[in-house]
């Protein structure tokens, strides 16, 4: 199986991403996360990596089967621009500038998507408690 990569160009600065499709387990449903990696200098220079988690939600049966939700490049663009804002320095050469939960998750969300760190720390914040308060705030707003 191929990896698509996808081109965007912000400023001068024409930058490679791509998004993988995963799921972690929350303690009542499985829930659709998207692996984001970036990179803005060639293959060899510093990636960006956010794990996205999808806020679809009441979940259908077979949430992992059936949420459909997928980054849009609005969303990749927003992603690109808090991390450099934050540190990342894409001309950097090895190595992964990771937008975490536990330090952006807080300052960072996008509409359909919250930072989880389950991928990489399966002991991180429950992603359906996360997922469930997501949507109780967008019912009140």
């Amino acid at each position: 199986m191929r990896t698509r990569l996808r081109q965007m160009r912000i400023g001068a600065r024409i930058f490679v991403w791509r998004a993988e499709i995963r799921h972690v387990l929350g303690s009542r449903d499985c829930h659709r996360c998207i692996r984001l990696r970036v990179w803005g200098a060639g293959k060899t220079s510093q990636a960006l990596q956010a794990d996205l988690l999808s806020v679809a939600w009441p979940a259908p049966w077979g949430a992992c089967a059936t949420d459909g939700t997928y980054p849009t490049p609005a969303d990749v663009r927003a992603v690109i621009r808090y991390a450099l804002e934050h540190g990342w320095q894409p001309e950097r050469q090895g190595g992964t500038f990771v937008l975490a939960e536990h330090e952006h998750g807080s300052g960072f969300s996008l509409p359909d998507f919250l930072l989880t760190d389950r991928l990489r720390t399966p002991e991180s914040a429950d992603p359906t408690v996360r997922v469930i308060r997501a949507y109780e705030l967008r019912q009140e707003a």
